[in-house]
């Protein structure tokens, strides 16, 4: 996603695990400049995983919180045991496995660091020194529901992108975004209207927003110049894409 006005696609689905491993090998391969979303989390021994939750229980055969466990644990979990019978056994993957996934692409990856509950300590400074060990400053972008750990992610790496999200009305949202050097916004639709729009593209922040499942969310945002359209329908918001086009 360039910071021009040009509108792309950030994708999670619904249909595949939610650490959607088999998900990103088979939509890398078809679509390799589709732009992904994912969900970080940290464990006991350091180590970066692929997970949305805090807990497993939701996400996987296990119980409890990801962070009490090493990885080694950890990689004995079902990630696809939500869906019985769809999918053979999907280990918890790290961010390393993906990185030497997508390292010879065009995808963009958005990391949602997930600290807003934990706040895992050093986990800034191990996700950068991934990010450019295998040198993807430019394919990435930094996003989290803490605005604090994302402007420590600045302050270390301020070649790379970030985004805060939010899910409330936040008062001049493009100036706190430009106070704070974050080129990004992440809203949920329901804190935006027209002129909370408009009022970030004058400040000259980019806008991608969460989670557009409707085809009229989905040509609203486009129409208004969105940068990104956060979405569990892919292949809907390509084609409502492609009739505006």
């Amino acid at each position: 996603m360039s910071r021009k006005k040009s509108v792309g696609e950030i994708i999670k689905s619904n249909r595949f695990p939610l650490t959607f491993f088999t998900f990103l090998t088979k939509q890398t391969i078809i679509a390799p400049k589709e732009a992904f979303v994912l969900c970080l989390n940290q464990k006991e021994d350091g180590s970066l995983v692929i997970m949305h939750d805090e807990k497993l229980d939701r996400t996987t055969d296990g119980t409890g919180l990801l962070c009490e466990y090493t990885l080694d644990e950890l990689r004995r979990f079902n990630a696809a045991a939500v869906m019985p019978g769809k999918f053979p056994f999907e280990p918890i993957p790290t961010l390393e496995e993906y990185f030497d996934l997508v390292k010879d692409t065009s995808v963009i990856t958005n990391i949602e660091l997930k600290n807003s509950v934990i706040w895992y300590e050093g986990m800034e400074k191990k996700v950068i020194e991934m990010v450019r060990a295998f040198h993807l400053e430019d394919r990435v972008i930094f996003s989290s529901f803490n605005h604090e750990s994302i402007v420590l992610c600045k302050r270390l790496a301020p070649e790379i992108r970030c985004g805060f999200l939010y899910d409330c009305w936040l008062v001049h949202s493009g100036k706190y975004a430009k106070t704070n050097g974050v080129e990004y916004l992440h809203p949920s639709l329901n804190s935006l209207n027209d002129a909370v729009i408009d009022e970030i593209t004058r400040d000259g922040i980019g806008l991608n927003v969460w989670t557009i499942n409707e085809e009229p969310a989905m040509r609203y945002l486009a129409q208004k110049q969105a940068n990104g359209i956060i979405t569990n329908y892919p292949d809907v918001c390509r084609s409502v894409l492609r009739s505006l086009s």
